[in-house]
Order: C-alpha cells, then sequence, then structure tokens
C-alpha cells in the first residue's frame, strides 16, 4: 500500500502567539494534518475509491481473487473506514509549554501586555527587529532578553522578579546594593524593624548611619568627634581606655610641652580682644585620673558636662602631669611619662588642667573656655551663676574656633558663622593663621564639629548658657556684655 504515504502527509501551519505578559516565551508551533476528507478535491476521492475498491477485488495470476470469504472481506472495509475516520480526526491540541519564569518591577511599575503584528516587534534595547524568536514585553516595550539589562552592572536580567527606579530596570540585588543602607559601623545591610521598616541611627553631624544595635553592644566612639569605629579601620587605644581615632590623632597634643605653643597662641588671642591675663598661670596637660583627682579637691567651679576635659584651679595642691610624649605601639599607648607638679597660689588662680590626647582644634577651645574662668576671677568678678559663667566661657571657646577656622581657610573671602560672635576676634587670627599654616579639610571640618557641639549642647549651663550670652554678644558686643555682667551678674 505505498499510496498511504502520500495520503497522510497533508499541510503544515506555524502559530506564533503575538503577546507577552512579562514572561520569558517561546512562539508555539503546531504540527499535524489540517485538512479533513470533505476538503479534498474530486479526483483524489475517487481514487481513494478506486484503491479500496482494487484492494478488494485484486486477484492472483491465476485469475484466483485473493477475497475468497466473508470473513477476509469485513476485515478489508474495517481497514477502509478506519483509514476515513483517521483522515477526518481534528488535530489535537498541543500540551501548553511549561511556565518561564515571571518578571516582577517591585513597588515601582508592573509590565503590561503588549501587542504586536508577527514580524514587526522592535527590541527597545538594540532597535533591531526580534522576529519569531523569544522575546520580553515589558516596560511598554518588547526586548531581546539579552537586551533587557541591569542599570547597574549591565548585565541581562533573568531573575524571576527585578526592580525600578527612575523607569530603569535592575536587578534586585543590585538595587538593594544602590539604594538599601548600609551600616557604616558594621558595613551590612541595615536590618528591618518588626514592622519591617528600615530603621537606623545616624550621628547628627557627621551623618554616620549605622544599626540601632551598635548603640548598646560596646561599639566603641572616638573621644573627640564622636565617630563609632567601623570594622575596617582601628583606633589607638590611651592608657585611661578611651579611643581616639586616626583623623583626630593626626593633629592631636600629648604631652604639656607640646601644648605650650597653642597656649602662646590663646594669649595672643584674649591680647587681640583687650582682654590680656597679666598673669603666669601654668597649663598642664595630664591624665583623666589626674583631671578627675584634681576636680574633686577644687572648691569652685562648675562641672557639669558628661566628662571633663579641662579645669581652671584655684586651690594650692599637687598634679601629675604629662612630661614627654607617650610611646605608641600596635594601637595603644605602650609608656607614659608623668612626674608630679606642685601647685603654689600665687593669685586667684593656681593652674589650668587639660586632658591630654585630643586634637589641637579641640584643646584649643577647652583652653579659651578656661582662660575666661582665670580672666574673670583675676579681674575681680562676683561669684555667677552657672549659667552665665560656662555660658561666657563657650562664647570665648566659640569664638577662638571661628578665627582659627577663617585662619586656616585657603579663601581669604569666607564668611563667618552667622550664629556666632567671631567678628570681634577676628584681628586676633592671623598669629594661629601663621604659626599652623592651613588646615586640612578634616581639621576644617572638626572645627566646625566642635563649634556645632557647643551651638547644640543641650545642658542649661553650657547650652542654654552659651545662647543666651551668644545672642547678648551679637546685639551689644562682647565689651559691654561683660559689663552688664560685671554689675548685675546676668546677661543683658
Amino acid at each position: 500500500m505505498g499510496w498511504l504515504t502520500k495520503i497522510l502527509k497533508g499541510s503544515i501551519h506555524k502559530i506564533s502567539e503575538g503577546q507577552y505578559h512579562g514572561k520569558y516565551e517561546h512562539d508555539t508551533i503546531f504540527e499535524g494534518p489540517s485538512n479533513s476528507v470533505d476538503e479534498w478535491s474530486d479526483f483524489e476521492k475517487e481514487e481513494l475509491d478506486r484503491a479500496i475498491a482494487l484492494s478488494i477485488a485484486e486477484e492472483d495470476d491465476k485469475g484466483k481473487k485473493v477475497i475468497d470469504n466473508e470473513s477476509q472481506l469485513d476485515e478489508d472495509e474495517q481497514l477502509a473506514k478506519a483509514l476515513q475516520e483517521s483522515l477526518n480526526v481534528e488535530s489535537p491540541p498541543a500540551s501548553p509549554p511549561p511556565r518561564p519564569p515571571q518578571y516582577d518591577s517591585g513597588s515601582f511599575l508592573s509590565p503590561y501586555p503588549f501587542y504586536y503584528p508577527s514580524g514587526f516587534r522592535i527590541c527597545a534595547g538594540c532597535n533591531s527587529e526580534i522576529g519569531h524568536g523569544r522575546y520580553l514585553n515589558c516596560m511598554g516595550a518588547v526586548w531581546h532578553p539579552e537586551c533587557f539589562c541591569c542599570h547597574a552592572c549591565n548585565q541581562p536580567i533573568s531573575d524571576y522578579e527585578f526592580s525600578m527606579s527612575d523607569n530603569r530596570p535592575f536587578h534586585k540585588s543590585c538595587y538593594k546594593d544602590l539604594h538599601h543602607p548600609k551600616c557604616d559601623v558594621c558595613k551590612n545591610f541595615i536590618p528591618t524593624n518588626a514592622a519591617g521598616l528600615i530603621e537606623y541611627r545616624a550621628h547628627p553631624f557627621w551623618h554616620q548611619k549605622y544599626c540601632p544595635s551598635h548603640e548598646n553592644d560596646g561599639t566603641p566612639r572616638c573621644c573627640s568627634c564622636e565617630r563609632m569605629e567601623p570594622v575596617d579601620a582601628r583606633y589607638l587605644i590611651l592608657d585611661d581606655g578611651r579611643k581616639l581615632c586616626l583623623e583626630c590623632l593626626d593633629s592631636s597634643i600629648m604631652d604639656t610641652h607640646e601644648c605650650q605653643p597653642l597656649y602662646l597662641e590663646i594669649q595672643e588671642f584674649y591680647e587681640g580682644l583687650i582682654m590680656k591675663v597679666e598673669q603666669q598661670i601654668p597649663l598642664l596637660l595630664v591624665e583623666r585620673q589626674a583631671l578627675n583627682e584634681a576636680m574633686e579637691g577644687e572648691k569652685n567651679g562648675h562641672h557639669h558636662m558628661p566628662e571633663t576635659r579641662g579645669l581652671c584651679l584655684s586651690e594650692e595642691q599637687t598634679v601629675s602631669t604629662i612630661l614627654k610624649r607617650p610611646r605608641i605601639g600596635g594601637y595603644r599607648i605602650i609608656d607614659m611619662f608623668t612626674e608630679p607638679y606642685r601647685l603654689v597660689r600665687r593669685c586667684e588662680v593656681t593652674a589650668i588642667l587639660i586632658l591630654y590626647g585630643l586634637p589641637r582644634l579641640l584643646t584649643g577651645s577647652i583652653l579659651a573656655h578656661e582662660m575666661m574662668h582665670a580672666w574673670l576671677r583675676l579681674k575681680g568678678y562676683p561669684n555667677l551663676s552657672p549659667d552665665v559663667e560656662e555660658g561666657i566661657c563657650q562664647v570665648l571657646a566659640h569664638m577662638w574656633l571661628d578665627s582659627e577656622i577663617i585662619a586656616g581657610s585657603s579663601s581669604s573671602t569666607m564668611a563667618p558663622s552667622s550664629s556666632s560672635s567671631s567678628s570681634a576676634s577676628t584681628s586676633s587670627a592671623s598669629s594661629g593663621s601663621s604659626k599652623k599654616g592651613k588646615r586640612s579639610d578634616f581639621e576644617k571640618k572638626l572645627g566646625e564639629f566642635f563649634k556645632h557641639q557647643i551651638e547644640s549642647d543641650t545642658s542649661v549651663a553650657y547650652g542654654d548658657g552659651f545662647r543666651e550670652g551668644n545672642k547678648a554678644v551679637l546685639k551689644y558686643g562682647l565689651r559691654r556684655t561683660l559689663d552688664h555682667i560685671r554689675l548685675t551678674g546676668s546677661f543683658p
């Protein structure tokens, strides 16, 4: 029955799907006969009838019939019937392809169906025709799979989901790297809280972001700039347990002798304000323990800071001072060289003590503050309330910082801060500039931070006192403000 091959050939049709719902998808191809016997030509029908008749009535070479009994006839008729039924059967539906991965654009944009006539799909990535291959339909356009790329890493996006930002696609991991905040301390992604929100802490000046857990897990802070120690950096450990970052260490003052040039600058600063301190007051750099012991032996003074970093003494006592710069080894102070110093009362002030190991600008602002305490006592000012005395001393510290920042700036036109009374101290700034030269960018930033600390202090004596005193100096000037304090014991 060689004719059977010809009859069963039929026609082949390719049917292409023209839509895409944010998925990878192949054009679907159906293969199989799609013509029924009813649609055949009369010639083909006659040829089929003749073939069937011949198969039934065929004789052998001797003239004998091949079909010589009724059972064989029934068998051939059943075969012919089955053949016709097989030609009338509809093409079976093709099984659907396995479900491909689906993209999710996150909270920004969801893909939607987009229709193109077959053969007219233009890739939004390369602007060439897609044809009948795989394609994506998302973001209002169609793409070759290799052209739909992450805006961050420029690699194709083949994940189940993707994220959108500014109408640009990203891998979810790349989007997280770019937009999910990382802790500046542990360098990990900041975790979400119980409500599923990203919660973190940030320093008000340095804007250092960190996980809330670091406030209670013993992560150290620099004793100068207050920044937390990150995992990829090391802080210097001072002998009293304080930690100092390497940036602050660059300009730190470590011993009494090293601090004397700065002391002379502060004295010149006061002279420029017509507030010269006539008496020779010893200046000593000391350790924390020596400072605390001296504070306990002092009858006068106001100490409301979280940690006392300077003292103006009026009593006779013996103080252990740092003789020379300590040695540093392996991020630690390994040798401290101290000696006892006997304070003798020759005037109302016996000495000024400053905590060692602090940067020059912080040491200078503390020294300017304590110098004002000394000046008030030596000029016979009455016992003042803490907010007035500490407030005016903070004003002088703030003024000195302003003068140093202006002097250390490379621009002579840099405007002074409107929130300070620096105009009164500008005349005394040139001496510090000539001795220290141009400030580094970090040191200038550090000076702004120390000013910020004074301005944002929340304590009654140091914070509120500074703001009231600074307001008075800006309005009436320093000299009139001091005269009013001498007469009334309060700010004008």
